[in-house]
This record gives structure tokens, sequence and C-alpha cells, in this order.
């Protein structure tokens, strides 16, 4: 492997409660009344089908003011409510070390990238490339944000390993001919692995000892 690329949500912070929460509160100022679970299957797959499809489950027709005024409330929690990962830095700056490429390449718009990495403690510099959401027309289970971020890092795709929570990310690293490690923070161990994760870990932190040679 010449290359890591790694999901955000889930894989370097724990922000999947910070945006339900803040889809809920955006959403209740349109009459809709969502709950936790109905977030769930959308994970992954980037704000606009995260929101919209819980607002089409509800009966109501996604308008991208939805997802602005979340954002607008994620960027006023963000900072008190995140989740940190203990060692992500350490594995970053690890794998580094070892001339592996690093990349995140995330679902969310960049303003939520953004958001997160300094919220958990995260130096953006860490990473040779970042790419968002708003890079690609097609999200996640497509593979186009991960060939995007393959293509930014000059590494062949079989060359590039994926680190993800989500069975729509796994889908779409298998998609770009990559491998994927999966991380049980928002799916079971079993449902990643049936996705066709190669191992799943607990933390992301415990992935260095895949890359030891």
């Amino acid at each position: 492997m010449k290359a890591v690329i790694f999901d955000m949500d889930g894989v370097l912070v724990d922000s999947e409660p910070v945006i339900t929460k803040a889809a809920i509160l955006a959403l209740r100022e349109y009459g809709i009344h969502a709950k936790n679970e109905d977030f769930h299957p959308f994970t992954g797959m980037g704000e606009d089908r995260f929101i919209g499809g819980v607002a089409e489950k509800y009966g109501i027709d996604y308008q991208i003011e939805m997802k602005k005024r979340t954002y607008e409330i994620y960027v006023e929690i963000v900072n008190d409510e995140i989740g940190i990962y203990d060692g992500i830095s350490e594995l970053l700056i690890s794998l580094r070390g070892k001339g592996i490429r690093t990349a995140v390449a995330s679902s969310a718009d960049e303003l939520k990238v953004m958001a997160n990495l300094p919220a958990a403690g995260i130096d953006r510099a860490l990473f040779d490339i970042i790419c968002s959401g708003e890079d690609v027309i097609n999200k996640k289970p497509s593979p186009d944000i991960f060939l995007l971020a393959a293509k930014k890092l000059q590494v062949e795709p079989e060359y590039c390993i994926v680190v993800e929570d989500a069975l729509s990310g796994i889908s779409a690293a298998l998609a770009a001919g990559m491998s994927c490690l999966a991380i049980s923070t928002s799916f079971s161990k079993e449902a990643l692995l049936n996705a066709g994760a190669k191992e799943v870990f607990a933390n992301t932190k415990d992935i260095l000892p895949f890359f030891k040679v």
C-alpha cells in the first residue's frame, strides 16, 4: 500500500451524533419531527441524502436550505459536542513516517470537514490532500470520491487502502478497485464484513499494525 484514504465521520472524528442533532433541529423548523434512527440508512452518503432521505420519509420534499440550516447549527455546536478519538494524530504521523501518503475523502461538504478537523485537534497538514462531497457529482456508494483522491495523490487505486465506517463507503472503495478496512462505529462487524471489508477494527488507531512490515 502506498496511500491510505480516510473517510471522516465515524473514522477520524465521532461527529455522527452532532450532525444528527443538528439535522433534527433544522428539520424541526420545517415541521419534520425526525428521530435519531431515521438517519441511519443514509449514513455515509453525504448530507444532501442524509437530510433529504429523512425529509422524504416524512413526506416533505428536500430543499437545499435544509442542509444550509443544518450546517449553521452544526458549526455552532461542533466544538462543544464533537467526539474525539484517541491516537488519530499519532496514527497519521506513523503512516507518513513509513512513507505512506494520507488523504481524507468525505461525502460531507468542505465546510463540515474543515470544522471537524480543528474541533478534534487534528492538524490539516497531516493529510496530503482532502476531498469533500462538493468535489464530485456522484456520492458514495459511487467510487468517484476515492478515485479523485487517488488521482490527486498520484497513486494508482490498487495501491490505495480505504478506512471506512459505512456500508456505502465500503461499496465505493471496492468499486474504485481499492481494499477497505472498516471501523465498527456505525455498523456491526458482521455487516461490515458482509459488505466486503477486509478487516474490521473497533478503533481507527488500531489499524496501524496492519501496515507493519
